[in-house]
């Protein structure tokens, strides 16, 4: 576990629609365990750790308090016409020195968890892609790093995760996405994670299958 001075925000608060369960995304179950908790028992070690909630805030408030208790609710009230961006500029507000900003929609492999927490500066995240509907991240590579030099929705090496961690001052105000955000600073170092986004019921049964296969992506 890293000492750097870190909040963690959680983006729970759209309404899932592609997804078609009735359910914010953040309490859809994978394996009898909602996303959310998946989330916060990795987190067990944060001390500053905010969700943020608007459709159905009370249940997703009452799911999370059952685990944990000293979590800070943030209301994104405008959920319905605002994305990411906003919520993590809401709960930005009063954050120590970096935001690690993680999507309530989303499965992240544990090992590699345990790298993100450990890891004490700023860097945007991605992935094979995997998801029905991605944005991409455009990369290069300069003195044996990797760097992201932009977003994309038609080409790139890596599928945008929803995962940065990055100094709080720059993300306090936005209402679009964080991409939308994070891209005003770019490039920024890149960190290959394995994830699953659920968007969509695709999504879901692979997230589904990823899980029950140990999070390997060998075939069953």
């Amino acid at each position: 576990m890293s000492n750097i001075s870190r909040t963690v925000i959680i983006s729970c608060a759209g309404m899932g629609n592609r997804l078609g369960l009735g359910s914010t995304k953040a309490l859809v179950e994978v394996e009898g365990k909602p996303l959310i908790i998946r989330h916060l028992e990795m987190l067990d070690g944060e001390k500053d750790v905010r969700v943020v909630v608007g459709y159905q805030a009370e249940k997703v408030i009452e799911v999370v308090k059952q685990y944990r208790k000293d979590i800070l609710f943030v209301f994104n009230h405008n959920y319905r016409s605002t994305g990411t961006g906003a919520s993590v500029a809401l709960a930005a507000r009063y954050a120590n020195k970096y935001i690690l900003s993680l999507d309530g929609d989303l499965l992240i492999h544990p090992e590699d968890m345990k790298r993100i927490l450990e890891y004490d500066g700023e860097f945007v995240s991605g992935g094979v892609p995997d998801s029905d509907d991605p944005w991409m991240l455009q990369t290069y590579e300069e003195n044996g790093k990797e760097y992201v030099s932009a977003f994309s929705k038609n080409a790139g090496s890596y599928e945008w995760n929803g995962i940065t961690q990055i100094q709080s001052a720059k993300m306090l105000s936005g209402t679009g996405h964080v991409f939308q955000m994070v891209e005003t600073y770019l490039p920024l170092p890149f960190m290959e994670l394995r994830t699953r986004e659920i968007d969509t019921i695709n999504d879901y049964e692979r997230a589904v299958n990823w899980v029950r296969n140990h999070y390997s992506d060998e075939q069953v």
